[in-house]
């Protein structure tokens, strides 16, 4: 059997380098730091794929979801994240057989999540065999082969898995769906689990639509947009090009996060030459440093101010609103004293504010994951979506609700039946259209799909993704993965959840979105959907980098067509299916409302819109048929005597969980990642210097968890508040430390304490 293998990230030796945080996004060093990225990969490739992204015929970027425009495309509709995106996936480096012969999961175990990844494209099917420390190389057959077996072999369909990453196409993902289903299950977890779980469930109960309610040009008819929980300079830069050309437009800005981030504070547009002159445009007319998880006590404020001055949109509230006076009572009934309290933000700083907002005639609102990673996370985008309601700032020029998602496909997977709580009309479509037996009982999520793991034998399917790196309580999850009878992973390179698996693991390579895909009937393109609801085309036109890999169509069909030899189940056309995508794009016209002539739609420059009723025509699949206001008391993590309050955060050369290299240029940081951002005074008070190194205790329902040697940096964070790099940190935050009624991992309010690390 296979000796212990290490499912953290390494330690490191030494600290960090630091520099003044930059106060100027983009720019010359965005180039540089693009063309340097592309050198150290493939540059050639790299140029010729990046004339080609988000081109009306070329492919998706794979490092963001945020959206192009509708109707032109620059010469040059990339950042600097895509760039790294592109050259990342158009590396000469190849992790083939080779590679996995010379180096043992053990000794693999032992390297960074950076090292991992610059080892390069997967080239093969790979097999770890229980008695081996060492993959070997299989054959595609073998491979399906082995799936089918495990998946046949279990007395119970729901101890499988099946999750996915938001990379995956529509195509893809809605094969790998049916495939589940069709086997009988709805264990379907997905990375939106982690993330916008709590969006969809807020804005659902809301407004009738898990998401946002505004396109793209919205944002140059806005008179005010506030940017909440959010790092766009880092996490999709290609948003702060759409708050500049706000900014010209008159718009003001807001930024509200615990950490002032470069990019809310200016931005040089890389590809405007007369941007890159000067000091660049000034994005944020005003930041406000709120406490972590203070957001919901913040917006109760604002909203307070907006009732009692009685500048509220009395007309559309009584048209399109239910539950108006209800609410009315609570923030009536809510104290400034107990706003300033949870929120951290002083009471005239928020009147102030508040009078300034409730003079907006058109708002937007935006979010991410510093929002919905808290216990309080559904309602406080509850409370945000009341705030918007009381100024009718949904369903107008210029208004409206934005959750940017991060993950690139993230809001399609889910739209084409990624879900483990399908709603019964899809099901039901589901089964009239392919004569399936659809199982109704909901499924696991990824918390639940990890006590699942840990308390039986399972079969777990990963289709893209590094879930072991992505997922909360990182011991408890790897102990899940081991416990499993086999682990698969469609992956294009390198990553920790290749490392610890079940008693048997698969690496099944894929293409990847810069690729040619081409079946018996000829090229393929596939599509996704972007943060607005824009569903568009994408298509590859390099060669792949091995000819031994599958598109993920190809790999669904393929696992199903050795399962159909061993299970009884309604025949479905895998082979037809997978080797036309148009055929895949038929189905899900049938069985999804808005799909309809997906194809010819699909193949119009710059794609289509879904159906959104409340932004379209202000109305609202509700079971009042009104927006709801929904009343919560207000809340907010708050760290004890001598404890912090700890979020989880990503450094700018990052994407997810792939590290691109050790820098944090925005933020000042070079050569490290185990950091610890402080307050300079709560150093101070705890007796800790710059560059000590301490451990990390998380606490939770009497239960500890430490993480060892992390490097102290004092930075500009309010009191009694600590950042650390994402995934390092996940060993911290407990596995059933969770959002209320969207069980998404909370990431953002991690309870600790930090002692001095011994030598």
């Amino acid at each position: 059997m296979r000796g212990p293998v290490n499912e953290l990230t390494p330690l490191e030796k030494n600290p960090p380098k630091l520099t003044k945080p930059k106060s100027i996004a983009a720019g010359i060093p965005g180039v540089l730091a693009s063309f340097s990225h592309s050198v150290s990969n493939n540059l050639s490739s790299s140029i010729y794929n990046l004339s080609k992204v988000n081109r009306f015929q070329g492919f998706d970027c794979p490092g963001c979801a945020w959206p192009d425009p509708d109707d032109h495309r620059s010469r040059f509709e990339f950042c600097e994240n895509g760039a790294k995106a592109v050259a990342d996936e158009r590396t000469k480096n190849k992790a083939d057989p080779n590679f996995w012969s010379n180096w043992s999961v053990k000794e693999l175990s032992l390297k960074s999540d950076n090292w991992l990844n610059k080892q390069g494209r997967i080239t093969d099917p790979m097999v770890l065999m229980p008695d081996s420390m060492h993959y070997t190389k299989i054959s595609w057959d073998e491979a399906f082969d082995i799936i089918a077996t495990e998946l046949a072999s279990l007395k119970d369909v729901n101890k499988s898995i099946f999750y996915t990453s938001g990379r995956t196409s529509n195509e893809a993902a809605f094969l790998w769906q049916l495939l589940a289903r069709w086997f009988g299950t709805n264990n379907l977890p997905d990375c939106s689990n982690m993330c916008h779980e709590s969006s969809g469930v807020a804005l659902t109960e809301s407004i009738g639509i898990g998401k946002g309610t505004v396109k793209l040009d919205d944002f140059n008819k806005a008179d005010l947009i506030i940017v909440i929980g959010q790092n766009p300079g880092t996490n999709h830069p290609r948003m702060l090009s759409a708050l500049s050309d706000a900014k010209k437009s008159g718009a003001s800005v807001i930024s509200i996060n615990p950490l002032k981030e470069t990019g809310m504070i200016r931005f040089k547009h890389p590809q405007k030459p007369l941007d890159l002159l000067g000091k660049g445009v000034k994005i944020s007319d005003e930041h406000i440093s709120v406490n972590i998880n203070g957001d919901m006590a913040l917006f109760r404020g604002f909203s307070k101010v907006i009732i009692e001055s009685e500048n509220y949109d009395i007309d559309f509230i009584k048209k399109y609103t239910n539950g108006f006076n209800e609410y009315l009572d609570e923030v009536n009934n809510t104290d400034w004293e107990e706003i300033s309290f949870h929120s951290g933000v002083n009471t005239n700083d928020i009147k102030r504010l508040g009078e300034i907002i409730s003079k907006s005639t058109s708002t937007i609102v935006c979010w991410a994951m510093g929002i919905t990673q808290h216990k309080n996370s559904v309602a406080t985008i509850q409370e945000i979506v009341n705030f918007q309601l009381l100024g009718g700032h949904i369903g107008r020029p210029g208004a409206g609700i934005c959750p940017v998602r991060g993950h690139s496909n993230v809001q399609g997977d889910r739209t084409v039946g990624i879900n483990h709580k399908p709603s019964s009309n899809f099901l039901s479509a589901l089964a009239n259209n392919t004569g399936i037996d659809v199982p109704i009982e909901h499924g696991v999520d990824t918390v639940e799909a990890v006590k699942l793991m840990k308390n039986f034998n399972t079969v777990f399917l990963s289709m893209g993704g590094n879930f072991l790196s992505a997922m909360s309580d990182t011991k408890k999850t790897a102990s899940g993965l081991k416990n499993c009878n086999l682990t698969v992973q469609i992956s294009t390179k390198p990553n920790r959840s290749h490392l610890v698996t079940g008693k048997k693991a698969l690496i099944l390579p894929c293409l990847g979105r810069t690729e040619i895909d081409t079946t018996s009937q000829g090229r393929q393109i596939v599509s996704v959907e972007n943060s607005m609801g824009v569903v568009h085309s994408s298509q590859g036109s390099s060669k792949p980098i091995s000819d031994n890999l599958k598109s993920e169509t190809a790999i669904v069909a393929g696992i199903a067509l050795s399962l159909e030899s061993k299970i009884s189940r309604n025949e479905v056309q895998w082979r037809n299916l997978s080797e036309n995508y148009d055929n895949i794009r038929n189905l899900i016209s049938s069985c999804i409302s808005g799909f309809d002539n997906y194809n010819s739609k699909l193949r119009i420059k710059g794609g289509f819109y879904l159906p959104n009723s409340p932004r379209d025509n202000l109305t609202f699949n509700t079971k009042s048929g009104k927006a709801e206001f929904v009343k919560h008391n207000i809340s907010s993590k708050k760290a004890k005597l001598n404890q912090f309050l700890m979020m989880t955060i990503r450094s700018h050369d990052q994407y997810n969980t792939t590290i691109y290299g050790l820098n944090d240029r925005y933020r000042g940081i070079s050569n490290g990642r185990r950091i610890v951002f402080m307050n300079p005074d709560d150093i101070k008070d705890n007796n800790l210097k710059k560059f000590q190194l301490v451990d990390l205790t998380s606490h939770f329902q009497g239960e500890k968890r430490i993480s060892h040697k992390w490097f102290v940096i004092p930075y500009d964070i309010p009191k009694n508040n600590i950042a650390t790099y994402f995934p390092e940190s996940n060993s911290l935050i407990p596995l059933d430390s969770v959002a209320d009624r969207s069980n998404t991992p909370t990431s953002k309010s991690v309870i600790i304490t930090i002692s001095k690390s011994s030598d």
